[in-house]
């Protein structure tokens, strides 16, 4: 089967594949400049923690190709434009803000614009690749805690379309199919934005993974019904205390879970943790437009005129997580 690339780098510009659009149309986008890069990872054409990450810092790369000055003060001015406008498209993703980090750091490097340039270029490439690495070794760690015959639940999209390699979540179950577990995936539909009905499903139909999917409202009659073995999910930011940021429904199917007995794992790269940070309380939970709940898939479902509340994320207290599977082993929070 092919690979998915989600992103990937062309030289002078970014090549994607439109989330939006899936799993009717798989269409890839040459996104020309980093103002077409922002307008991605904000309409959510690229998204998930570890591919926005990707993302922006290919952006920040293209955007600072595009900066005509070759005096160096000049151009780390203009630069910072370019740097603001990535950082600026969505706030909950730790990893969105450490490849900014880590390009900033890079053109401080420069003596010239034309190093800095392809400094940019070689930092990016470098972030791309330690997330292919690190959700590779992510699945393989995670790979361990799936028995034959378990039924795993997961929330949201966590496989290579959200990570640019192996994924996180999903991409331990993948791997654990491929290492010949007889298992079988409940995906929830992931409102409102149906993530997981739209790409989740996607992945797991392309892998041939045994799955079924479910509505939000659905993860406690199966865990109570003790037909639910273990929940692995993904993480849009950790703090330090180990409570946890993740698609909105995340906290309800922890609580959930802790209810009834089964172990809820995060399933994330290192990059995700953000020490600054010392409880979820801090976390910024990024509010999205009410068309997203009052509508789906382009569709009115709701009366006009009403008010609508669309947190894109909720925080999953340290106390409901069973453990970490990151890219250097499983931990306890």
């Amino acid at each position: 089967m092919t690979a998915i690339k989600p992103v990937e780098w062309l030289g002078d510009r970014l090549m994607i594949i439109d989330q939006t659009r899936l799993p009717q149309h798989e269409i890839y986008l040459e996104l020309a400049d980093v103002h077409q890069v922002a307008e991605a990872i904000r309409s959510l054409k690229v998204r998930g923690a570890p591919a926005i990450g990707v993302a922006a810092a290919y952006g920040i790369a293209l955007g600072a190709q595009q900066i005509e000055t070759q005096d160096l003060e000049d151009f780390r001015k203009e630069y910072k434009l370019v740097s603001d406008e990535i950082a600026a498209t969505r706030p909950t993703a730790r990893n969105l803000f450490m490849a900014v980090e880590q390009m900033d750091t890079a053109v401080g490097r420069a003596s010239d614009v034309i190093s800095a340039r392809e400094y940019l270029v070689a930092e990016a490439e470098k972030i791309h690749d330690a997330e292919i690495d690190s959700t590779l070794r992510i699945a393989q760690n995670g790979a361990t805690l799936i028995k034959d015959g378990d039924t795993i639940l997961t929330h949201c999209n966590t496989g290579p379309l959200a990570t640019t390699g192996s994924g996180t979540a999903l991409g331990v179950i993948i791997e654990a199919f491929h290492q010949g577990k007889k298992i079988e995936v409940l995906a929830t539909e992931t409102r409102p934005l149906c993530q997981g009905a739209r790409l989740t499903a996607w992945e797991l139909k392309r892998e041939h993974v045994p799955f079924r999917l479910i509505t939000d409202s659905m993860a406690g009659h199966f865990m109570k019904q003790a037909r639910v073995d273990m929940v692995v999910v993904g993480a849009d930011r950790i703090a330090k205390n180990g409570d946890t940021a993740n698609k909105i429904g995340t906290y309800s199917i922890a609580v959930l879970a802790h209810e009834n007995g089964v172990p809820f794992y995060i399933a994330a790269p290192s990059t995700t943790f953000d020490e600054r940070i010392d409880k979820g309380d801090e976390i910024v939970i990024e509010e999205r437009s009410p068309d997203e709940v009052t509508h789906l898939y382009g569709k009115r479902t709701a009366p006009e005129g009403i008010e609508v509340f669309n947190p894109a994320f909720d925080v999953t207290p340290a106390r409901y997580i069973t453990g970490f599977i990151t890219e250097k082993g499983i931990s306890k929070p």
